[in-house]
């Protein structure tokens, strides 16, 4: 939940993406209340299927954008440095909707799952009250977590950044979709490290062939 946030608050600007995630929040207290401990009769499968391929849609694009720019550019050029640079920022009147989007669903299925914990262990242990205070506590540790990272995030190329993201995204966006599709993965929750590992894997191939390539490109135009 944290890394989408302060992810797609980096690239496309923390107003919006502020909004977004509070907003999931809101959604999330409001199922939560409402249902309380029936919340574990909700079929996620679905819901991880359709934010999972949005992810996969975003994050996919972002993506190739990343391997372009930081093949063609490198790492060099910090934030605002580069007009080429600051091009997914969002700079127009109102809400950028893609920002907002992301956060939200990002917040929305995470928290979700964390409330799906929540309520199984406190039925299995009959003690909800110790399983909300350690959910609610680990909410806050990474929240704070996040809210000190974030400027040391905005130091980080802007290219190289949007790479970062757009992997983060990809392999969340992977795992989700399969799991909707009933999917089983053989780490369970282990294997979106070895998602992000196989997405890391490929960028840097593809980056290499592309710096590979502009020379010849160069002398044959």
């Amino acid at each position: 939940m944290v890394t989408i946030v302060v992810g797609v608050g980096a690239t496309r600007g923390w107003r919006s993406t502020i909004i977004g995630a509070v907003s999931g929040f809101g959604v999330l207290a409001v199922i939560v209340v409402v249902l309380g401990a029936a919340l574990s009769q909700i079929p996620i499968g679905p819901l991880r299927l359709v934010i999972g391929f949005l992810l996969l849609v975003f994050g996919l694009q972002w993506f190739r954008k990343g391997i372009t720019r930081v093949a063609a550019r490198g790492l060099a050029g910090m934030p605002g440095e580069d007009p080429h640079e600051t091009a997914e920022q969002w700079t127009g009147p109102g809400i950028d909707w893609t920002a907002w989007l992301l956060a939200f669903k990002g917040v929305l299925l995470e928290g979700l799952e964390v409330a799906f914990i929540v309520v199984s262990f406190g039925a299995g242990a009959n003690n909800y009250g110790v399983a909300i205070i350690g959910g609610a506590s680990a909410i806050v540790i990474f929240l704070g977590i996040g809210f000190s990272i974030h400027r040391s995030v905005r130091r980080i190329p802007r290219s190289f950044l949007q790479l970062i993201v757009g992997t983060l995204l990809t392999t969340f966006g992977t795992f989700w979709s399969a799991e909707g599709l009933g999917v089983e993965w053989p780490a369970s929750d282990g294997t979106i490290v070895a998602l992000l590992l196989l997405n890391v894997a490929a960028a840097v191939t593809y980056i290499t062939l592309l710096r590979r390539r502009a020379p010849r490109l160069r002398e044959a135009a």
